[in-house]
């Protein structure tokens, strides 16, 4: 693996597994959250997006966390593995409000300066709604992607595979 992709709802712990694997594997971590959003949570035109990942899949090697449908297409053509973390929707909730009463006010090392945790009823909503409106799109996009796929469907698969990986 040299060329991993995270995906999954937000609050599934794509940017926990990201730096884990990434220390098991010597591969650097991309966040995405940290290359898309501009200081005040200000979204990138389309172009300057695209741009973006154009330059971060250009590197030989990664792990890169992030859905971002909009791109996923130019990222599964490079990558070579993809893990999924499937997690049930009132975790992802319940990550995500921790997240918020933990980081409050503060930016996490996995967004862009200037993008400090805040409380976002949408982005609630996003994340409750995710297994509805945006996984059936993913795992239809991940049909075509020739290489392996891990996919976990709770914490404890996510443990027992990195367990896994220090042993061997």
């Amino acid at each position: 693996m040299q060329r991993v992709l995270i995906l999954g709802s937000p609050g599934a712990g794509k940017s926990t597994f990201a730096r884990r694997l990434a220390a098991q594997c010597g591969l650097p971590v991309v966040h995405l959250d940290q290359h898309y959003w501009l200081a005040g949570w200000t979204e990138p035109d389309g172009d300057t997006w695209h741009e973006t990942i154009k330059q971060l899949l250009a590197q030989p090697r990664w792990i890169m966390d992030g859905d971002y449908g909009g791109t996923l297409d130019m990222r599964l053509r490079e990558a070579d593995a993809v893990f999924l973390l499937d997690l049930p929707r009132w975790l992802c909730i319940m990550r995500v409000l921790k997240r918020i009463t933990t980081t409050y006010g503060r930016t996490r090392p996995d967004l862009a300066d200037g993008c400090p945790e805040r409380f976002d009823w949408e982005f609630l909503k996003y994340v409750w709604n995710y297994p509805h409106n945006r996984r059936p799109g993913l795992v239809e996009k991940l049909g075509t992607f020739k290489g392996p796929i891990v996919t976990f469907r709770n914490s404890r698969e996510i443990e027992r595979y990195l367990t896994g990986r220090l042993a061997s």
